[in-house]
């Protein structure tokens, strides 16, 4: 192992609480949501973080201070920085949408009415491309330009790890979905990650990718 991310799923938001699509669209932090940031910077607070990004929208930024506020390390003096890279995949005209209406709209012609159907029945890279189709405007990410955008990142991540680093990355459900299945299909990703919920990535030197564990919330779990 060459280095390590710790991909955060940001706190919940006011449009995770009503259940609406966001994507590239942002909204608060509930009170929920700042307290999922700070249990999860309680569950990570002994691991002494080299560098910490989030995607450049307001929750994952919030997410990523209350994160190294809990910490008990040197970390807790980083100066988090924003990667558009990693910033939620664009679901165009869909973007705050009622989940569950928007999901039919975009699955009907394929013979799935739920998100969790489609990406069972295809994949969450097909589902991005049906997305696309579907959006009148086209402004939707489809899978070749979503993963570009990632590549990128990784790339970033990749020029700036040193051996052993240990990199705090606040992203996104859909985002944190995508990058386990596409580098652990094996992993049941029909259960989404759960608010402050922490999905680890160990990279070699080489930049090949493994998923250590996906999801882990709890406090007895693998940090």
């Amino acid at each position: 192992m060459a280095y390590s991310i710790y991909l955060v799923r940001h706190g919940q938001t006011y449009l995770n609480r009503y259940n609406k699509i966001q994507g590239w669209s942002d909204s608060p932090l509930t009170p929920k949501g700042v307290k999922d940031g700070h249990d999860a910077g309680k569950r990570l607070a002994q691991l002494a973080f080299t560098h910490a990004f989030h995607s450049d929208t307001t929750r994952a930024a919030r997410t990523c201070r209350y994160i190294l506020a809990e910490n008990k390390t040197a970390a807790a003096t980083l100066a988090p920085k924003a990667l558009a890279e990693f910033r939620e995949q664009n679901f165009g005209y869909f973007e705050g949408s009622d989940t569950s209406q928007a999901w039919l709209m975009i699955g009907a012609d394929h013979g799935c009415k739920t998100f969790n159907e489609l990406i069972t029945k295809y994949s969450l890279a097909k589902a991005r491309d049906f997305t696309k189709a579907a959006d009148p405007f086209h402004d939707a990410e489809d899978n070749a330009e979503y993963w570009t955008r990632l590549k990128h990142g990784f790339e970033y991540l990749h020029e700036l790890a040193r051996p052993d680093d240990k990199i705090l990355l606040v992203a996104h459900a859909t985002m944190i979905r995508s990058i386990t299945q596409h580098f652990a299909p094996e992993i049941d990703v029909t259960v989404g990650p759960k608010n402050g919920s922490v999905t680890r990535l160990d990279v070699s030197s080489e930049g090949q990718i493994k998923i250590a564990y996906y999801n882990h919330y709890l406090p007895d779990e693998t940090y």
